[in-house]
C-alpha cells in the first residue's frame, strides 16, 4: 500500500547515488516514487547510468506529491534553468511539503527562491552561492529547517534518507 508519492528530480549528469539511494529507500518505506525531469525522457548520470523521467515537470502538480528529492551532481545546474522545475519546487515548499536537496541541489533551492532566510547545508563548492541567496549555511550531515531538508554529499545519504522519511511521516 502506497503512503503517497514523492517526486525525484532528474537531469543529465545527476549524481548516481543521490538519485538511486533515496528512490529505493522511499520505495522500501512504501512511498511511490515518480521520476520527474524537464521532459519525460531518458537522462544519464555522471557515470552514464540511465533513468527515465515518467513525466515532465510541466505536467507535475505539487498537490500530487508529499515531497520532492533533488539530487546533486551537475544536474541541478540544468534543473534550475527549467521554469517548470522551479515552480514545482516552489509550490511544494510553499504548501509545506517535504523539499529535500543534497549536494549541489542547493542551486535549485536558490533559483526557486526558497533558500532565503533558511538554515541549510550543501556541498562546500556552492556554499557562497547559497549565502548570496540569503541562506544561513552550516556544515552538518543533515539540516532540517521546517519542511526543508538538506545534506552535503553522498556520504550523508543514510542520515538524509532517515530525515526525509521522518518528515514525510509528519506530512
Amino acid at each position: 500500500m502506497s503512503k503517497g508519492s514523492v517526486a525525484v528530480l532528474v537531469e543529465n549528469d545527476y549524481q548516481d547515488m543521490e538519485v538511486w539511494v533515496p528512490l529505493y529507500r522511499l520505495r522500501e518505506e512504501g512511498y511511490r516514487t515518480v521520476v520527474v525531469g524537464p521532459a519525460a525522457k531518458e537522462y544519464r548520470s555522471k557515470y552514464g547510468y540511465p533513468i527515465t523521467a515518467e513525466i515532465a515537470a510541466s505536467q507535475a502538480r505539487a498537490g500530487d506529491f508529499a515531497g520532492v528529492v533533488i539530487p546533486g551532481g551537475w544536474a541541478p545546474d540544468r534543473l534550475r534553468q527549467d521554469p517548470a522545475v522551479l515552480k514545482l519546487v516552489r509550490d511544494l515548499f510553499e504548501t509545506k511539503r517535504v523539499v529535500a536537496a543534497i549536494c549541489h541541489a542547493g542551486w535549485v533551492l536558490a533559483s526557486a527562491g526558497v533558500a532565503r532566510g533558511r538554515r541549510l547545508t550543501c556541498y562546500q563548492a556552492i556554499r557562497d552561492d547559497l549565502v548570496h541567496a540569503g541562506a544561513e549555511v552550516v556544515d552538518q550531515e543533515v539540516v532540517r529547517d521546517g519542511n526543508l531538508i538538506t545534506s552535503r554529499m553522498p556520504d550523508d545519504l543514510p542520515v538524509f534518507c532517515r530525515e526525509i522519511i521522518r518528515a514525510l511521516r509528519e506530512v
